[in-house]
């Protein structure tokens, strides 16, 4: 899998395309700013995008989602518990679960509440990578204090679904920079509260 991050913003948020190869097909995550860059992107790498993937619906992430659906005509999909909190259209919803197909790679929805009721990653086994959002960073874990935000579903999140992911794995979270679960287990000190407690 090949990986173009787009990091915008006055909040500084990571927006990703991903795709095979040159030609292939494509998926938009968490589009939150700069339509133009993933525009011009996608055209220059003659990609055909299959739609727009949100991981939660907060703004950063999901600011230029429905401008970017209509230049190319795909549907935004998000998962269903974010509908009463998204300030964007979802067209498609999540239950969690799903599996994506890009050209032949498996990606798999993995529902993560705690940061927002529905929040979700795109995990990419084959290619040992993951988009977390804002479930969970390199040297901390997103914040549980908006709207749809609970710390109970956190914990479980981090407890049932992230860490049975393994150190290979690479995180390419909402902001920040990737990382490798190994260092999250070693340096991500509010994940490992999580687990603790």
């Amino acid at each position: 899998m090949k990986i173009q991050r787009f990091v915008c913003g006055p909040i500084v948020e990571n927006g990703y395309v991903i795709y095979q190869q040159k030609g292939g097909s494509a998926y938009i995550i968490d589009p939150g700013y700069s339509a133009g860059l993933y525009k011009d992107f996608v055209k220059e790498n003659n990609l055909t995008v299959k739609a727009v993937l949100l991981t939660h619906h907060h703004p950063d992430h999901a600011g230029k989602s429905e401008k970017l659906a209509r230049d190319f005509d795909v549907k935004i999909r998000a998962h269903r518990n974010e509908l009463p909190y998204a300030g964007t259209r979802i067209d498609e919803v999540f239950e969690g679960g799903e599996t994506l197909d890009l050209d032949g790679e498996e990606i798999k929805v993995l529902l993560t509440p705690g940061h927002s009721a529905g929040g979700v990653c795109f995990l990419a086994e084959k290619s040992k990578v993951c988009f977390t959002g804002d479930t969970v960073f390199d040297v901390d874990t997103g914040r549980i204090d908006l709207p749809g935000g609970s710390g109970d579903e956190m914990r479980r999140s981090m407890r049932d679904v992230v860490n049975n992911w393994p150190n290979d794995i690479t995180i390419y979270p909402g902001h920040g920079d990737p990382a490798t679960m190994k260092f999250v287990r070693e340096e991500n000190d509010e994940f490992n509260w999580y687990l603790e407690n």
